[in-house]
C-alpha cells in the first residue's frame, strides 16, 4: 500500500497539484463566462431509410436550431457541428409525421439546444422501381435551305432508372443535354448526357450517351428551319 501511494499519489506532486489549479481556474472561467444564443440553419438528416423505399416528398425544409452556451464556444460553432436527426426505421408507404425536438439535434457538449423550427416534418414513402426507358436525343441548329437532320440515333439507346414507383412508372422517356447540330454536314457524333426531368427519377448507373446525327437534303424542303428533335 505504502508503495502504492508513493509510486501514485506522490511522485509529481507538485506538477499534479498545479494541474488541479488550473483545472479549477480554467473552470471557474467559463463558469463565469456569459452565455449568449445564437440560430443555425441546417439541413435535417434522415437516418435508417427502410430498404426498398424512396422518399417522395420534395424540399424537405431546413431545420432552424436556436443555441444557448458560452460566448466563446458559440463563436468557435459551425452549422456543420449541428445535426437535426429524425430516425426513419419502421416507416412504410405513404406519409407519415415526424416529431423534430431538441433531443434529437446533435450538439457538441457544453452547448444547450433552446429551439427547434419545425417541430414537425412530413415526409412521404413510395416503393423503388428500377425499370428501363429510352433516350430521345435532343438536336437543335439551323442549316441552309434544303437541308437538315435525316436521322438521329442514341448508344445507348435506353437508359436505366431507379426512385419511387410512381414516378418512375410515369417517366416516357428520358433526354439529352441540347446538341448543337449547325454547321454539320453528313456524319457527326457528339458525346453528352441524359436525364429524367422529374427530380425524384435519377439513373441507376450514370454513363454517358453517344448520339449520331444524319444531316442531308431533305426532299422538299424549301427554307432554313430550325432542326429541333425532342
Amino acid at each position: 500500500m505504502k508503495e502504492f501511494f508513493r509510486r501514485y499519489v506522490l511522485h509529481n506532486l507538485l506538477l499534479k497539484l498545479i494541474a488541479l489549479v488550473c483545472a479549477i481556474l480554467l473552470w471557474s472561467a467559463v463558469s463565469r463566462e456569459p452565455k449568449v444564443e445564437t440560430a443555425y440553419s441546417v439541413p435535417v438528416e434522415l437516418h435508417q431509410v427502410p430498404p426498398n423505399l424512396e422518399i417522395t416528398t420534395v424540399g424537405i425544409p431546413l431545420a432552424q436550431v436556436r443555441l444557448r452556451g458560452p460566448e466563446r464556444r458559440l463563436r468557435q460553432l459551425a452549422a456543420a457541428d449541428v445535426h437535426p436527426v429524425i430516425n426513419l426505421a419502421g416507416s412504410g408507404t405513404g406519409e407519415h409525421t415526424y416529431d423534430l425536438t431538441a433531443s434529437q439535434v446533435r450538439v457538441p457538449y457544453g452547448i444547450e439546444v433552446v429551439q427547434v423550427t419545425p417541430s414537425e416534418i412530413r415526409i412521404g414513402f413510395d416503393r423503388s422501381l428500377v425499370r428501363q426507358i429510352e433516350i430521345r436525343p435532343r438536336i437543335t441548329g439551323s442549316f441552309e435551305p434544303g437541308f437538315g437532320v435525316q436521322r438521329v440515333t442514341a448508344e445507348p439507346a435506353t437508359i436505366t432508372v431507379v426512385g419511387p414507383q410512381a414516378r418512375v412508372a410515369a417517366a416516357i422517356a428520358a433526354i439529352t443535354d441540347p446538341i448543337d447540330v449547325s454547321g454539320v454536314h453528313g456524319t457527326a457524333t457528339f458525346a453528352t448526357s441524359a436525364y429524367v426531368p422529374d427530380p425524384l427519377v435519377r439513373e441507376l448507373k450514370p454513363e454517358q450517351v453517344r448520339v449520331t446525327v444524319v444531316t442531308g437534303q431533305i426532299p422538299g424542303a424549301g427554307r432554313s428551319p430550325a432542326a429541333e428533335n425532342r
